[in-house]
């Protein structure tokens, strides 16, 4: 049978996990004999919150140049890119109209259909004004094609007379009387002998023969001037972004500066007003238990023993009167009961003097008016500093509380024992037992019991589980670090 008041104060606690299955209406135990329960975990040891406070001085400055540094280097990325395109588009225009210039002045006037047949001097001479005029450090190379792909003319002999396919932009250079410029493709055939060049642009248009056959004039210019062009317009444009950089960062960090002061003058403003909240609530708590224990607790006793006295007195001569007084007895000593368990939640006068032991006692003492049996395994061996007895004692009192008022149990044990360097209490009920999970899912929907007792745990670095099940009453496990 369990125990049903304070004489079992102080006797060893029995380990839950170990107690046998009991029928449906018993004791919760939740072990690994009572897999019908499921066990949530609310807040692991060692875990405790990260308090919200704003960044130290030096981990903003450090931020701050480090977003510097980063905005720069995205920045110079783009830029570098920015300027290679534009570098690459100017290079192309200038290209192209270059070889307008060479075909239109130079290739023309000396083009002939004596090329088309390879004749000597024709050729001799095309090859004279190509060397002399346009290759360059620039241009490195010049082929003149005719429509079938037939090379009739190269600065590199050994290209004269070869044919390869046009591509499509060739054709449509000699068929639409337009110059195109792009990007060499080095691994074409008719481009093995400018391979060890580099990257190359080739620009390509029509040209006429004097008399009147169209042929195709490609010229290939070095990539190097896209890189050099590239440099300068990045070197011009360096200088305006990073002064613009500069200027944002000096005209934006004091003001980093200030806010982050100011908000950290906040910070420490709102946690020193909350701990002063919490001591004078603390304080009021502890002046409006004390008035009431000293007064209308004690004048209702003394009103008690009065009546009682008094009904003591009318038993022989007035039996209702007596009756009726003793009625009243009953009454003002059931206020004064009410009053001592409002007074135990108003404020634990014995966990400060008398220890955690002592305050649980008087904790549980609000569960009898109701007609609950309570069992309580309180070991003499647990030695808690103040902050841990705080945190058992909130941590029960939040619990005592949803028994009392949601369980509908009818028995409830409270164990207290020491494994080691831990402190376990242990509540545990008959009632009606609920679905762990779906409550824990439901915590932001108005179950702020258990965010309260996760919130405390948490912050404290303890243990903190619940196993239930509807119908099969429950299980409050906490583990603290004991001295």
């Amino acid at each position: 049978m369990l125990g049903t008041g304070d004489r079992d104060a102080g006797r060893r606690p029995t380990d839950p996990a170990r107690t046998r299955p009991t029928r449906a209406g018993a004791v919760a135990t939740a072990g690994p004999d009572r897999p019908d329960l499921i066990e949530v975990c609310l807040s692991q040891a060692g875990r405790r919150a990260v308090p919200n406070h704003p960044p130290p001085l030096r981990r903003l400055v450090v931020q701050v140049v480090l977003a510097a540094l980063a905005m720069v280097s995205l920045v110079a990325i783009a830029g570098v890119e920015a300027s290679r395109r534009t570098a690459e588009h100017v290079s192309i225009n200038d290209a192209v109209q270059m070889a307008d210039l060479l075909a239109d002045g130079v290739i023309e006037p000396v083009l002939t259909d004596a090329v088309l047949s390879g004749t000597p001097t024709a050729m001799r001479r095309l090859d004279s004004v190509v060397r002399s005029v346009i290759l360059t450090r620039s241009i490195i190379r010049v082929k003149v094609w005719d429509d079938g792909g037939r090379i009739v003319y190269s600065d590199e002999p050994r290209l004269i007379g070869r044919t390869f396919p046009l591509d499509h932009n060739e054709h449509t250079a000699l068929a639409e009387a337009s110059t195109l410029a792009e990007l060499s493709d080095l691994s074409r055939p008719e481009n093995e002998y400018e391979r060890s060049h580099g990257r190359m642009l080739e620009v390509y248009r029509p040209v006429w023969t004097a008399e009147g056959t169209r042929l195709l004039f490609e010229m290939y210019t070095q990539y190097a001037e896209v890189t050099v062009r590239a440099r300068h317009l990045w070197l011009g444009l360096a200088g305006i972004v990073l002064a613009t950089l500069l200027a944002t960062f000096i005209m934006v960090f004091p003001l980093g500066w200030a806010l982050s002061t100011r908000l950290r003058r906040s910070q420490q403003q709102r946690e020193q007003a909350l701990a002063r909240a919490v001591e004078a609530s603390d304080n009021e708590r502890r002046r409006i238990a004390a008035t009431l224990h000293d007064g209308v607790v004690q004048e209702l006793s003394a009103i008690s023993y009065v009546v009682s006295s008094a009904a003591d007195r009318a038993t022989g001569t007035d039996q209702q009167l007596a009756e009726r007084l003793q009625v009243a007895a009953g009454g003002v000593r059931a206020s004064i009961g009410g009053l001592r368990s409002l007074l135990v939640d108003v404020y634990p006068p014995a966990l400060g003097a008398a220890g955690i032991a002592a305050a649980l006692s008087d904790l549980t003492g609000m569960l009898r008016p109701r007609g609950i049996d309570v069992e309580l395994h309180l070991a003499e061996d647990v030695d808690l500093d103040a902050d841990g007895e705080s945190l058992v004692f909130r941590i029960a009192q939040e619990i005592i509380r949803n028994i009392g008022r949601h369980s509908g149990a009818r028995r409830v044990r409270v164990t207290l024992a020491r494994t080691g360097t831990t402190a376990a209490l242990t509540v545990m009920d008959d009632g009606v037992g609920f679905d762990p999970k779906g409550v824990v899912a439901a915590t932001r929907e108005g179950h702020f019991g258990i965010t309260l007792m996760t919130g405390l745990a948490t912050e404290a670095g303890a243990h903190l589980s619940v196993a239930s099940a509807p119908g099969r009453g429950t299980r409050w496990l906490l583990e603290v670090p004991a001295r």
